[in-house]
């Protein structure tokens, strides 16, 4: 009679765990620099309202379409919905002029507004969240050495694309490439949440209203830094998955810039109902990009 248990529990066992891994939401993450910002005035080739621009963005964005998502999420307030929605759907029947808005190089537009119109999706989501704060306030301590060298090291490989970018050198479609690259995304994470726990006995240099310095304990002050930024990751995973619990969404891409990939990516390691779809899934040529 235990023998006949057994062999029904064991079964049984497999199936519920199978259950579980097929119930598991794919969330892939795809890093961006917030064009606005890439834009200059004086350079033609920083600005992606152009038709050149548009077919390299139409280039990439065909790269990913193919993960056919079913559900958008973008790094914009929730408090802005009800403007994002408005917004959308003016672009869906063709209403909307992008050069018009302030704003409207924003990558909110010129890649997640485009990708959803192609695929059909009724709405965008905005899972962003308040926090965050400067790099730059950290900037004495013991061991500050190291966290500089590692934010100078960083600083020089994205001001090298950055002007080969200027320089025509490489399209929009490379620059998107490289942002998602784990060697890139990778040393943003280091620099934000690795290297800071090593710097200790410091103070912050001018913070923010976002940091709570009556609860910064000078001798953890690197650690101090890295709280704040996971604060506002966290908070910014609550949005993702709650929107993820009322939509039932099965298949997420969140667009985001590239500083949160790292972060959010050790957060949804860790959370058994979701599986981390990678990019160079979809992107082959990441590795090979220039």
């Amino acid at each position: 009679m235990k023998l006949r248990l057994t062999s029904l529990v064991v079964p049984f066992a497999l199936f519920l765990n199978c259950s579980v891994q097929a119930q598991k939401t794919d969330i892939m993450m795809l890093g961006s620099d917030h064009f606005n910002q890439t834009y200059k005035k004086d350079n033609p080739n920083t600005d992606i309202l152009l038709p050149n621009q548009q077919s390299d963005l139409n280039a990439f964005t065909k790269l990913i379409t193919p993960y056919q998502p079913d559900i958008i999420m973008v790094e914009v307030l929730p408090e802005k919905q009800k403007e994002i929605d408005s917004l959308y759907a003016l672009y869906i029947h063709n209403n909307l002029n992008l050069e018009a808005l302030e704003d409207g190089r924003s990558e909110v537009y010129q890649l997640a507004f485009k990708m959803a119109k192609q695929l059909g999706l009724p709405k965008i989501y905005c899972v962003n969240a308040p926090g965050g704060t400067s790099q730059s306030i950290l900037d004495n301590g013991e061991n500050i050495n190291l966290y500089k060298e590692d934010g100078l090291a960083l600083r020089a490989m994205a001001t090298e694309k950055m002007k080969a970018l200027q320089e025509k050198k490489i399209s929009f479609k490379d620059y998107l490439i490289f942002l998602n690259q784990p060697d890139t995304y990778n040393k943003v994470y280091r620099l934000r949440y690795i290297t800071p726990a090593r710097v200790i006995n410091g103070t912050f240099k001018k913070p923010d209203a976002m940091v709570d310095t009556a609860f910064v304990n000078p001798k953890y002050i690197g650690a101090e830094l890295t709280s704040v930024f996971k604060n506002r990751d966290y908070k910014i995973y609550s949005n993702i998955v709650t929107n993820q619990l009322k939509t039932k969404a099965k298949r997420v891409l969140l667009i985001i810039g590239t500083a949160h990939i790292g972060s959010l990516r050790s957060i949804f390691r860790d959370d058994e109902e979701y599986n981390l779809v990678e990019t160079n899934k979809y992107i082959p040529a990441i590795q090979r990009s220039r």
